[in-house]
C-alpha cells in the first residue's frame, strides 16, 4: 500500500506540474488546503489504536508570482481551521499549535507549489525574559530559548518538570541538565532519568554526557541545542 501511495503522489505531482507549465495557471487556495491535509495524512505516526500524531508546522513554497497574488496572511486562519477539522475527524493529535508559513522558491514556476511539514512539540517553562537575557548558557528548543543556570533543570512531558515538552516520545521526567559555574566558565552535563526511549547526544545514544557549545540532545522527536554565551563569538574571531 505504501508503494502504491508513493506512486500516486508522484503521478499527481507530475500531472500538476505538466498542467502548470502548459497553462501557467495560478495556484488556488483550495489546492493548498487539500495539499496540507494530504501532508498530514501521509506523515501521521501511530500513537495508539485510536490516536495518531500529526505534523503541525508547515512550510508552503510558491513562485514569486503566486506568493504575491495569494496574500497568504489572510488565508492562514482558514487553512488552520480546515486542518484542525480534518485532524478531529481522522483521530489525529497535534503536539503543539499549528503554524503555516509561506516562502518564495526560485525553482517553482507559476501554478506549482511545495508543502513541507514536521511535528514540533509545544514547549513550556517558567523562566522570565530577564532570566533568559542574563543567562550564561541557554537551551534552544523549537525556536525558544531557556536559561541553563545552576544547579540545572529537569526536562520531560510531566507538569512537575522545569521545562515541559509536549512530545509523545518524551517521558514525564526524561533528562536532567546539570549546570555548574566557576571561574573558568560554565560546565554542563546531561543525564537520562530512566526514560522509556533514552536520549541521543550529538547523534549517539548515551545515558549521560558532558555538553559543550553546540551540543545537541534529542529526546523523542525533539532536538535541544546548548548555546554558551560568548563562545560562538570566540569561534568566529580571526587570530
Amino acid at each position: 500500500m505504501a508503494g502504491l501511495q508513493d506512486f500516486e503522489n508522484k503521478l499527481e505531482q507530475l500531472i500538476s506540474g505538466a498542467f502548470a507549465r502548459a497553462f501557467r495557471s495560478a495556484v488556488q487556495p483550495v489546492e493548498i488546503s487539500a495539499a496540507l491535509q494530504r501532508e498530514v495524512d501521509n506523515n501521521a505516526q501511530i500513537l495508539s489504536r485510536d490516536r495518531r500524531l500529526a505534523p503541525n508546522a508547515f512550510h508552503v513554497e510558491l513562485s514569486a508570482q503566486d506568493l504575491e497574488r495569494m496574500q497568504p496572511q489572510g488565508l492562514v486562519e482558514e487553512f488552520t481551521t480546515a486542518l484542525r477539522d480534518h485532524a478531529e475527524t481522522q483521530g489525529y493529535v497535534f503536539p503543539g499549535p499549528v503554524t503555516i508559513e509561506f516562502q518564495e522558491a526560485d525553482d517553482l514556476t507559476t501554478g506549482r507549489f511545495r508543502v513541507r511539514s514536521r511535528a514540533q512539540a509545544k514547549v513550556s517553562h517558567n523562566a522570565t525574559h530577564t532570566q533568559v537575557s542574563r543567562a550564561k548558557a541557554l537551551l534552544e528548543v523549537n525556536g525558544t530559548s531557556h536559561p541553563l543556570d545552576p544547579p540545572g533543570l529537569i526536562v520531560g512531558r510531566g507538569t512537575d518538570t522545569d521545562l515541559r515538552i509536549n512530545d509523545p516520545g518524551v517521558s514525564r521526567r526524561h533528562v536532567e541538565f546539570q549546570v555548574q559555574r566557576d571561574g573558568r566558565g560554565v560546565r554542563i552535563a546531561v543525564q537520562d532519568l530512566g526514560s522509556t526511549n533514552g536520549m541521543l547526544v550529538d547523534g549517539t545514544k548515551v545515558a549521560q554526557a558532558t555538553l559543550y557549545h553546540g551540543s545537541t540532545v534529542k529526546i523523542g522527536s525533539t532536538s535541544m541545542t546548548v548555546r554558551i554565551v560568548g563562545e560562538e563569538d570566540e569561534k568566529g574571531t580571526d587570530v
